[in-house]
């Protein structure tokens, strides 16, 4: 199922090891609880931990076994942060494609459920992500838009390892952490600002992952003569083409363990 409109549509509770009974009580006691839960995990964090501290609270408060957080970037997403090394790998693979729930949410500007990656209407939409996010163990995918006034920055990435939606409640949790996600990436400091070091980026070393990939994409353009837009393909078919990611093979490519040849 995708949902593509920003109100709440209504919602189909599923079973499987990442569910729990959220959604027995008032929506406004369970809003509330969910917002105690937010400012516990983020008290006393720094600005640069905000962002990994909400994706665990997303996990803690839904029925969803990873989270990850990505910004809209020049070519592929710029991946801020993540509840853990297997969220991270997922949204890798979403990159690396330029495929999957996080793209369309970003392209839709809306909240994108993909509730059975296994099959029918979800594994049409995304064949190859479906196909390599269920070997990887994940069944649904929930993608909810990150900005204001009809701008998406970016998303919050919602995996789950069993099929199923999500109900209305946990659905105003989920853009609830969203929301607060996208007031935390727009506090982090500007490398103008007072107080912030000299010439650090906005994202405070946050997307070091992003980095190697604009490193290793500079290196391709160097050694193929190629356009930056055409080195990052080349990047992404290489790593497609071997079972890897965009981040894995670049980073094979600074450490010099890969070099693209002309085809």
């Amino acid at each position: 199922m995708v949902v593509r409109s920003r109100d709440d549509p209504p919602g189909a509770s599923g079973g499987g090891s990442g569910s729990r009974r959220t959604g027995d009580d008032e929506p406004g006691s369970q809003v509330s609880r969910a917002v105690d839960a937010i400012a516990r995990r983020v008290r006393g964090a720094g600005p640069g931990e905000v962002p990994g501290r909400l994706c665990e609270v997303a996990v803690e408060l839904l029925p969803v076994t990873g989270a990850s957080v990505s910004l809209r970037g020049d070519g592929m997403p710029v991946q801020v942060s993540a509840s853990s090394e297997h969220a991270a790998h997922l949204a890798q693979i979403q990159a690396t494609l330029g495929d999957g729930p996080c793209q369309s949410a970003v392209e839709d500007r809306a909240a994108v459920l993909a509730c059975d990656l296994t099959s029918g209407r979800d594994a049409d939409r995304w064949p190859v992500f479906a196909q390599q996010a269920t070997a990887a163990g994940t069944r649904a995918v929930y993608a909810l838009p990150l900005g204001c006034e009809g701008v998406c920055v970016g998303t919050l990435d919602l995996y789950r390892d069993s099929p199923g939606g999500l109900t209305d409640r946990q659905l105003r949790v989920a853009r609830l952490v969203a929301g607060v996600m996208t007031a935390a990436l727009m506090s982090l400091p500007h490398g103008d600002e007072a107080g912030a070091r000299d010439g650090e980026d906005w994202l405070s070393g946050l997307a070091a992952g992003h980095d190697e990939v604009c490193q290793a994409v500079g290196m391709i353009m160097a050694q193929l003569g190629l356009g930056a837009d055409d080195a990052l393909a080349r990047l992404r078919g290489d790593a497609f083409a071997h079972g890897r990611t965009a981040l894995e093979m670049a980073r094979d490519v600074i450490a010099h363990r890969r070099r693209l040849e002309w085809e």
